[in-house]
């Protein structure tokens, strides 16, 4: 059994001018190429196996990241299935110098958990032992459902 805790990564991408688009912001494919890098990641942290990206749910661009600025993906496993596992993917833009954040892009990717002949294997139990993992399993669950 794996705590969703355990599986909370935050990664960085620095957004320089080959990950733009003609506006010299970050290009929503190289995004959606960090989400899910940083996606099968935590999927990967938590199932102990390779994992695959079977679907992800509507991809909401809220805000650009401008050339210069960081993508900080944060990604965490919120539920599990046999050989599935679902994961909550934010993005902030965040500037270095100043510190400020603001929430740009946010979805819901599911991955499986692969042998090594590339055939579903099964995945642990999540188990939620802190408030903080609660509350996160809670927002993931309502976001997911809409509910943001």
């Amino acid at each position: 059994m794996t705590d969703l805790m355990e599986t909370f990564i935050e990664n960085r991408e620095m957004v320089q001018p080959n990950h733009a688009n003609m506006l010299e912001t970050a290009h929503g494919g190289n995004v959606m190429k960090w989400m899910d890098e940083v996606g099968a990641m935590s999927a990967m942290r938590f199932s102990g196996e390779t994992c695959v990206t079977a679907w992800v749910n509507q991809m909401s661009f809220e805000r650009p990241i401008p050339v210069g600025d960081t993508a900080f993906i944060t990604a965490y496993v919120y539920d599990a299935g046999e050989t599935s596992i679902k994961v909550r993917l934010r993005v902030y833009r965040e500037n270095l110098r100043t510190g400020e954040q603001e929430k740009t892009t946010e979805s819901y990717f599911a991955f499986v958990a692969i042998d090594d002949d590339g055939s579903p294997t099964p995945v642990p139990e999540l188990t939620v032992s802190s408030a903080e993992g609660e509350r996160l399993r809670r927002e993931a669950l309502e976001g997911e459902n809409g509910g943001r």
